[in-house]
């Protein structure tokens, strides 16, 4: 399988996320299903069913996010000599062109993407245009409105 992009902090915050429902949550949900066998007629016990549901999408949970990190390659930005460019981890502050409205985003993996946050996909249209690009270069983005363009002011490494 291709190793897939992650930054330090996606990275960190998956980890974060693991080790909560490792050690908080699954036995919450172990102790849980014991209080609800106690109860007696599994059958028609509504807690055990939960239990046992919210347990299935637990363990869904850790496999998937342990999946993500054993096919990550996480990329600390702050170590690459990107030599001016925007690269995978790197903060781009863009301009509109037409609407001079200003924009900042951070390019990310595709689990880490949260448009909200203004962090984009790699594999997004945005963030394709801007890589190997430098402040002040002008790049054209092909969008379902049409063709938007945008001046890149500045790029973090951070």
């Amino acid at each position: 399988m291709d190793k897939v992009p992650l930054t330090v902090i996606g990275a960190a915050k998956l980890k974060a996320e693991l080790e909560v429902l490792k050690t908080v949550t699954r036995p919450q949900i172990v102790e849980s299903i014991a209080t609800a066998r106690a109860h007696g007629d599994l059958k028609e016990n509504a807690e055990y069913h939960a239990a046992r549901e919210q347990q299935s999408f637990t363990e869904g949970r850790i496999n998937e996010i342990e999946a993500k990190l054993s096919n990550a390659q996480i990329i600390d930005v702050t170590k690459i000599d990107a030599q001016g460019k925007v690269i995978f981890g790197a903060t781009v502050e863009l301009e509109d062109l037409e609407t001079e409205k200003k924009v900042t985003y951070q390019i990310v993996g595709q689990d880490e993407a949260n448009i909200k946050e203004g962090r984009i996909s790699v594999g997004s249209p945005i963030a394709r245009a801007l890589i190997g690009k430098e402040v002040e270069d002008v790049v054209t983005v092909k969008t379902p409105g049409g063709d938007v363009e945008y001046e890149i002011l500045s790029i973090q490494y951070i």
